[in-house]
């Protein structure tokens, strides 16, 4: 004989069923999202071709990153506490400023005509009507900076790239890159002053300020990088193609190319 039962047991039960599978489709989707996490951070630290390096790479990151935390980054956070934005940003197109002045160097050993103009005439009008650099009037004008370094130039005669490197107490570079550097330290023209006080203190000063323009860049990677250092990799490693002339950046190689590591040619644009 069937047995009718109540309504509100009927209810009850129906209620029961649907709150169990909602805790299933929440365990499965948990499950789902634990896995979709640890195939990202797993696909972050694959091997990359350009970093043959990347065991010793990470540890000197490592390193950087403990000195940071414990040096650079607490002095640029009071330098930016206690000096006004407008004072940062004056500080910060003295130096670009003096910058173009090495870029138009570099501008001209790589052929790059118009980047030698432009350097030329943004560090002109920038250091008379900008009143020594401390105001970008060229870029108000439309004076487009064609920033250059040494690194960019060896790309522009012909020389690889190299495997990609971390420099202790420096950060993120290539072989190519890193021999550049030691170039660019004696063309930057505050590296070029007698006094040792002036210069150390230049020095100090644009260190700081450039660490400061970067704090909220670091808080961002911070919070969205399940791999930071896979990260910085990546983005150093594109931020040196396509840069402002064409054919004139640091053009990296592909790994696969017989030309790898070589700019193409001036297209004259």
């Amino acid at each position: 004989m069937m047995t009718i039962r109540p309504q509100t047991v009927v209810m009850q039960e129906i209620k029961q069923n649907k709150a169990q599978a909602i805790q299933r489709i929440a365990l499965v989707a948990s499950i789902s999202v634990a896995a979709l996490l640890t195939g990202c951070a797993t696909t972050t630290g694959a091997a990359n071709p350009a970093d043959p390096l990347e065991s010793l790479n990470r540890s000197i990151y490592s390193f950087n990153e403990s000195v940071d935390d414990a040096v650079f980054k607490p002095v640029a956070t009071a330098y930016q506490n206690v000096t006004p934005r407008v004072a940062r940003q004056g500080v910060t197109n003295v130096f670009d400023n003096l910058g173009d002045v090495w870029s138009f160097v570099n501008n001209v050993l790589q052929g790059q005509g118009q980047g030698a103009y432009n350097s030329m005439v943004r560090f002109t009008v920038n250091s008379v009507l900008g009143i020594g650099g401390l105001f970008d009037v060229a870029s108000e004008a439309g004076i487009e900076r064609y920033k250059q370094d040494f690194g960019q130039t060896l790309g522009r005669w012909g020389v690889p790239t190299g495997p990609y490197v971390m420099i202790p107490l420096w950060g993120p570079s290539t072989v190519r890159d890193a021999a550049g550097l030691v170039v660019d330290a004696y063309g930057y023209p505050p590296n070029t002053i007698d006094d040792v006080s002036l210069r150390n203190s230049l020095f100090g000063l644009r260190m700081v300020n450039t660490r400061a323009n970067y704090l909220q860049a670091g808080e961002l990677l911070d919070s969205v990088a399940l791999d930071k250092y896979s990260l910085t990799r990546d983005v150093y490693l594109r931020s040196r193609i396509g840069g402002a002339v064409s054919g004139g950046d640091g053009k990296l190689e592909n790994y696969d190319d017989d030309d790898a590591g070589k700019l193409p040619p001036d297209d004259g644009k």
